[in-house]
This record gives C-alpha cells, sequence and structure tokens, in this order.
C-alpha cells in the first residue's frame, strides 16, 4: 500500500473525540451507593463515544440508605472532588429515638429502648440547640473512616475491638421540623466529616433515650440545591458533552 494509499484509507476513520468534563447533579435513589452511580453515568459516557479512561468521580459519598444529591464529577472536572467534598452540605434527617442500631441505623443490629416518660418539645429542643456550632463527635464504627490503612468496618465485621477517637466537626445550623415521640425530624447544615448517624444517636444520648437514623435526604451540597438535580433514570444512556454541566457553573 502506498502512503497516498494509506492516507485516504485512515481519513475514513474519525478523529478521536476529547474526553468529556463537566459536571452532573444526580439525586441518588434508595440503595445505590454513590461509587455505583459514578459507574453507570461512566458506562454511559463510553456509550457516548467518550474514551474508556475517562475520569468520573463524586463530591462527596452518600450510604446507601440515603437519597438526595450526588455531584458527579467528569473529566478534568473531577480536580474539584477536593473542594466539592469541603463544602457545605445540608440534609433532612429522620430520626427514630426509641431505638438503637449497632451501625446507628437501618442496617445494623436494632434495639429497643424502655423510655418510662418520653422527652417533651422543650426538651427536644434544648438537645438539639447543644449541637449547633463545633463540636466533637465519635464517628460511627461501621463507616468507612480509615484507621490504618482499612476502613473501620472491616474491624468491625470481623469482631475486632475498635475504638474510634471524637472529632472536631462544624454543625451551622439545626433546626427542628417536626417531633412527634418517637420520631424527630431535623434539618441540618454542617461542614465536612460530619455523620448525620452519629448525631442521630448523640442527641438520643443526652435525651436519655434512644437514637437511630432511619432516613436521610441531602437536600444541597455547596450551590447545587434538589430543584437542580435530576434522577439517573433522566441521564442519557448515550451521554455526551452538551447534557453535563459546564465546570465553570460550578
Amino acid at each position: 500500500m502506498t502512503e497516498a494509499e494509506k492516507t485516504s484509507d485512515q481519513g475514513h476513520f474519525p478523529p478521536p473525540r476529547p474526553a468529556p468534563t463537566g459536571v452532573l447533579v444526580i439525586d441518588k435513589p434508595l440503595g445505590m451507593t454513590s461509587t455505583h452511580l459514578c459507574r453507570v453515568v461512566k458506562r454511559r459516557l463510553i456509550n457516548g463515544g467518550s474514551p474508556k479512561r475517562v475520569k468520573v468521580g463524586h463530591g462527596g459519598t452518600l450510604d446507601p440508605l440515603a437519597t438526595g444529591i450526588v455531584v458527579i464529577l467528569i473529566g478534568k472536572a473531577t480536580r474539584l472532588c477536593e473542594k466539592m467534598m469541603a463544602g457545605e452540605k445540608r440534609y433532612i434527617a429522620e430520626i427514630d429515638l426509641s431505638r438503637v442500631s449497632t451501625t446507628d441505623d437501618g442496617e445494623g443490629v436494632i434495639t429497643t429502648v424502655q423510655v418510662p416518660t418520653p422527652p417533651d418539645s422543650d426538651a427536644v429542643g434544648h438537645a438539639c440547640a447543644g449541637f449547633a456550632g463545633w463540636i466533637m463527635q465519635r464517628p460511627p464504627i461501621y463507616s468507612a473512616l480509615k484507621v490504618g490503612g482499612r476502613a473501620a468496618y472491616h474491624f468491625a465485621r470481623s469482631g475486632e475491638e475498635l475504638k474510634l477517637e471524637p472529632r472536631a466537626v462544624e454543625i451551622k445550623s439545626l433546626e427542628i421540623v417536626s417531633y412527634e415521640w418517637p420520631r424527630l425530624v431535623i434539618d441540618v447544615a454542617c461542614g465536612r466529616g460530619v455523620y448525620i448517624r452519629s448525631l442521630a444517636r448523640d442527641i438520643g444520648a443526652v435525651l436519655g433515650t434512644g437514637g437511630m437514623l432511619t432516613a436521610l435526604r441531602r437536600t444541597r451540597v455547596g450551590r447545587f440545591t434538589l430543584d437542580q438535580a435530576i434522577p439517573i433514570e433522566a441521564v442519557p444512556n448515550i451521554l455526551t458533552q452538551p447534557a453535563l454541566m459546564p465546570v465553570d457553573l460550578a
């Protein structure tokens, strides 16, 4: 084959498509992990012609039992990961004050706590007010927090003794949405590193009751709110650059 023929033959192939860059704000469904959400988005980007090495990450994980905003970062936007994780987040959390759990949520072994006299609204309000500002919080032992290079939940699941030290975290605001024993619903804005499961546990401890998280919805991450989020079903199966939010808006 002559050089001219090679050139002509190569001309039949389109130039490689550049890797996309941008942001997707997803309303994560119940039961799905943030990592699986990233895999779904990556698969759809590849369906749209993106290279298999396209980078896809998230700006802060959300537990499988929680719903709400997960910010998916694509291509060069993955550089914003640390900034997103450090930003303010907001949640609506439902707490059961009559029960405790080994995981501080519905995934663990649950035990009912006998509470002869349930706390009234004033007592609950006073307890919640004590968690506003910078507090010392002990993370749940069933968490992805690294201890000696291993996630804490590995120790917990294998029955190894593990004591996590309290850490300073910031609760920027905490408002009671509703309270009717034993169900307490709160609206929390917080900084990085806060475990809402731990907050549920600790509110109960102050009240002398149980305390476990029964539902959690993330309503804001940084500047992104739920009205900007889309369900994963609305993400095109063939995902291309035009469907992504530009990085400058993130």
